[in-house]
């Protein structure tokens, strides 16, 4: 396990959807590893696969002093709508509201392929929310209202971790196949 670089607004595998997680073997439970020391480092609440470069489904999350991982989730979100702030590590230094479900049950796997579910409200919902959207290529400021976005746009652009010498992007995808596994 090791620190990953956690990629910032601009990187296009932040907005390509993520493939699914088709074999839970050494290498997806080294995914979850880096994935949690990573996000304890930063510090954040959560952190999702493409944030570190790696295009598969699979995020983890520290709420409440509860560390926690999904692979392949699906989502089932309250009516309940509430706006709250929220940040992204993909965003440094950026907090806007933003309108989530109060509650969700989010269903998928742990490392080991076994399935689990997990429910949650407030931060935990927001958390699960959030990570799910960026396997979907979401981001948080497209779930902004227009005016809103213009001003957090204005102040990405005028960032400074969003106008310093990047390396080469480069998009690591999973080496096994996932023909016909996928449907």
């Amino acid at each position: 396990m090791s620190l990953q670089e956690i990629r910032h607004f601009g990187d296009p595998v932040l907005i390509t959807p993520a493939a699914l997680v088709v074999d839970f073997d050494k290498e997806i439970r080294t995914l979850i590893a880096d994935l949690t020391e990573t996000m304890l480092n930063a510090p954040g609440a959560g952190l999702a696969a493409p944030q570190i470069g790696v295009s598969l489904r699979a995020f983890v999350w520290h709420i409440d002093d509860v560390l926690g991982h999904l692979i392949n989730p699906t989502l089932v979100l309250s009516g309940d709508i509430e706006s709250d702030d929220e940040g992204c590590l993909s965003f440094p230094d950026l907090t806007y509201l933003i309108p989530r479900s109060f509650r969700a049950v989010a269903r998928g796997f742990n490392m080991f392929g076994e399935p689990i579910e997990v429910e949650g409200s407030d931060l935990l919902a927001r958390a699960l929310q959030h990570e799910n959207d960026h396997l979907d290529g979401i981001l948080f400021i497209d779930r902004m209202s227009k005016a809103d976005r213009k001003i957090a746009m204005k102040e990405i652009r005028e960032s400074d971790w969003f106008n310093e010498p990047h390396a080469p992007i480069t998009i690591k995808v999973s080496p096994h196949s996932i023909f016909g596994r996928n449907t």
